[in-house]
């Protein structure tokens, strides 16, 4: 198997920037085209995912209009998102791929790690790692419709040792890349990242496709703790950052400095103005999936819980950018430790 030109293209830079290529984690709710642009305002990582979509929803005669959301692209993001499909049903992808594909999202992922309980009722995320001939039709139908595909999975689903098989299997499955979180589906992320592992993920990797781009996902906080973990681990390929954009939404930069409260809250109305751009487009997300975010802008400011606390009664974004404007004096003071 040969890179595509796409994900050939983001190793080369990262291997001339002598660095590891740096993904944002897909995530239910969040990695929408709203909050992807905030991402790319603050600080852009190679590669962006979309949020969780069922695959069976993309053609699907009743669920495709209830998934138009998920699938919006805007004009005016820079970096062409990574769609990142779930399910177990093989005819599903493959249809889903072809569509795709004519929405000009350059890739596909394949979500075999998610630990929902609900997206593995369904036989999706990381039950297929209980499900190996399912994971195989799926694969090899996304690939059908000739973009590049790539898998993001766990350790097992119950046991870290499941790994020996497991990800042997799918290296063997010829895709463009595979993102480990180095964690169970049982350990959700209640215990810390499994790197003792990585050694031997990359070593698997090495031995069985050594094309293959492999990742590594799991407590990373940002690009200086990207690029540590991948020189502690050579032939690491790339880290992916999921929960550690919350705790800092510039965590891509390649510079990093401490940024001002008024920093953040810009960033914050960017959000809200975005959010409403896209509400006149589709009906979901509405307003209150915004307040899971608040906390990221708001945390650092002088007296930030009751600022916070006054954001989460708020009902509109206008409201929301009143109570800003309220509070500009606190928000323009220096950034507190």
């Amino acid at each position: 198997m040969e890179l595509s030109p796409y994900w050939q293209a983001i190793a080369d830079k990262a291997h001339q920037e002598q660095r590891p290529f740096l993904s944002l984690a897909p995530m239910e709710a969040v990695t929408n085209a709203v909050f992807r642009q905030v991402v790319e305002t603050a600080a852009a990582p190679d590669i962006i995912n979309t949020e969780f979509v069922n695959a069976l929803s993309v053609t699907h005669p009743l669920a495709k209009f209830s998934a138009q959301g998920r699938l919006y692209i805007s004009d005016q993001e820079k970096i062409k998102p990574v769609i990142q499909l779930w399910g177990n049903q093989a005819e599903a992808f493959r249809k889903a791929a072809f569509a795709v594909k004519e929405m000009g999202y350059p890739a596909i992922d394949i979500n075999m790690g998610c630990p929902d309980a609900t997206v593995i009722k369904n036989h999706g995320g990381s039950d297929l790692i209980r499900h190996p001939d399912d994971a195989v039709s799926v694969i090899a139908a996304t690939k059908e419709a000739g973009l590049p595909v790539s898998v993001k999975t766990r350790l097992g689903y119950s046991e870290t040792s499941e790994f020996k098989t497991w990800i042997p299997f799918l290296l063997q499955q010829d895709v463009q890349v595979l993102t480990v979180h180095v964690r169970t589906r049982q350990e959700m992320s209640k215990v810390p990242a499994h790197y003792e592992f990585i050694d031997e993920l990359v070593k698997m990797r090495d031995e069985i496709a050594p094309n293959t781009l492999l990742a590594i996902n799991g407590d990373v906080s940002d690009r200086d703790a990207a690029n540590q973990l991948a020189a502690e681990h050579p032939g690491v390929d790339g880290v992916m950052i999921g929960r550690g954009i919350f705790n800092n939404p510039f965590a891509f930069e390649e510079h990093p400095h401490q940024h001002t409260p008024a920093e953040l809250v810009d960033l914050l109305r960017l959000q809200l103005d975005l959010f409403d751009d896209f509400a006149t487009r589709y009906d979901s997300p509405r307003f209150p999936s915004l307040k899971r975010f608040f906390k990221i802008y708001v945390k650092r400011i002088p007296h930030s819980a009751d600022l916070r606390a006054q954001l989460m009664e708020t009902k509109s974004t206008d409201e929301v950018r009143n109570l800003l404007d309220q509070n500009q004096q606190i928000i323009n003071q220096p950034i507190t430790d």
